[in-house]
């Protein structure tokens, strides 16, 4: 007898309330102790576990399985809330991206990319107008900022469907999110398409280089050099696995060594 797949309220009604109480704290490093040529705080435990080695274009494999496997092991990942708009910018669209990052400060610089072999909404106004909003989202809007990943047809504003509130930029001709903390205008430098392996001659993806040009981050968060923002404010979202979403809230801080305070310890081990 094959049991009926539950839906994902009756699955979400078995867990636990969210924690609104969780503080974002520190705490010590798992090993203060730790000494040069120590290696892992686990004592070697993980070493007794034996390793598979994966051929990602191997014979039989999918596109599919690697996704799946990059996007549970390579966790958590910030997510690219981008707002962009059409050539003629009469239609704004919103949509999340957790292949982002920062990969340069000066100038700043960011990936965004774009998996499938058809321009989604974001990458077609990226290409007609050459700019944008990443906005990093909070975990005040998660479910709004969820919401507007749905496949709408093009044209049709997430803007409205989610709830989320325009708010106008400075250099920028698309509107940043006012719920988010921190927001970076920017404009694109290049995008660069990928084909894939499976299906010679066709796109499997497309990555978006863009340069922040403006930052807009809530005063609250900031601190007074406007150097640094505070997570404790920014209580940030990140991508796992599958559908699931982290939070942080507890980090805990290691120095980075330098080799002239370190090199007598170094001699020594």
């Amino acid at each position: 007898m094959v049991r009926a797949r539950r839906s994902f309220t009756e699955v979400e009604s078995t867990r636990s309330d969210f924690d609104h109480s969780a503080n974002f704290t520190l705490s010590k490093t798992a090993r203060p102790d730790w000494k040069w040529g120590d290696a892992a705080n686990d004592h070697g435990a993980g070493l007794a576990k034996r390793h598979v080695e994966i051929n990602p274009n191997a014979a039989g494999r999918s596109a599919m399985s690697n996704y799946k496997l990059l996007i549970s092991g390579i966790i958590p990942r910030p997510i690219g809330f981008l707002s962009t708009r059409n050539e003629d910018g009469n239609s704004q669209n919103l949509a999340p991206f957790s292949y982002t990052q920062v990969v340069n400060h000066d100038p700043p610089i960011f990936v965004v990319g774009f998996a499938g072999s058809n321009d989604k909404d974001t990458l077609k106004n990226l290409k007609a107008t050459g700019e944008c909003v990443i906005n990093i989202i909070s975990e005040h809007f998660i479910e709004a900022a969820n919401a507007a990943a749905i496949d709408v047809p093009y044209g049709m504003s997430e803007w409205q469907l989610t709830g989320l509130t325009p708010a106008r930029c400075g250099q920028v001709k698309v509107d940043r999110v006012a719920e988010s903390i921190f927001s970076i205008e920017g404009n694109v430098l290049e995008i660069k398409d990928f084909e894939s392996k499976f299906e010679k001659g066709v796109k499997s993806g497309s990555m978006a280089i863009i340069e922040g040009v403006r930052f807009w981050v809530r005063e609250d968060a900031l601190s007074e050099d406007q150097a640094t923002i505070d997570p404790a404010v920014l209580r940030p979202v990140a991508r796992l696995g599958g559908i699931m979403y982290g939070r942080v809230t507890q980090a805990f801080e290691i120095p980075r060594p330098r080799y002239a305070d370190c090199k007598e310890q170094i001699s020594k081990r």
